[in-house]
């Protein structure tokens, strides 16, 4: 068997990882792609939710929390700058039982503590409004983000 030497291996051909790979690749590397699945795409990146995320549930401070908080507004910039169509569409959280209430001020309190903040980032939303941003939505109780 001859031994060789690989400069750099990329695990997960993936959005991310095939984006990656290809940047090493162009900058002069040997790169070599390592995937569990048949084909590229197959993990999770077949199941993108093409959702911006904004550190709604992650602790305050932590790794996750800073990436999305950060992450969100880089590539809000990177779309406006580049002309890249996009829309902030936001995500409705609502409660379904009273029993989710809590859950939701949950919500709430981790996000400010992460700097969600903003018209566009957070906003409390009567019945009304929520329901006429999804009709068949089904909520409990008055506020809803």
């Amino acid at each position: 068997m001859v031994a060789s030497k690989v400069e750099t291996v990329v695990l997960g051909a993936g959005v991310i990882g095939l984006a990656v790979a290809r940047a090493l690749a162009r900058s002069g590397r040997e790169v070599i792609i390592l995937e569990s699945a048949m084909a590229p795409g197959q993990g999770t990146s077949s199941r993108n939710s093409e959702v911006v995320h904004a550190g709604l549930y992650y602790p305050r401070g932590s790794l996750k929390a800073r990436a999305c908080v950060q992450g969100r507004q880089q590539l809000y910039d990177f779309c406006e700058s580049r002309g890249v169509p996009h829309r902030r569409c936001g995500k409705l959280i609502v409660a379904t039982s009273e029993e989710q209430l809590e859950s939701l001020a949950q919500v709430q309190q981790r996000a400010e503590a992460n700097g969600v903040v903003g018209d566009d980032a957070l906003r409390l939303l009567s019945r009304d409004e929520a329901v006429a941003y999804e009709p068949e939505l089904s909520v409990f109780g008055e506020q809803h983000y």
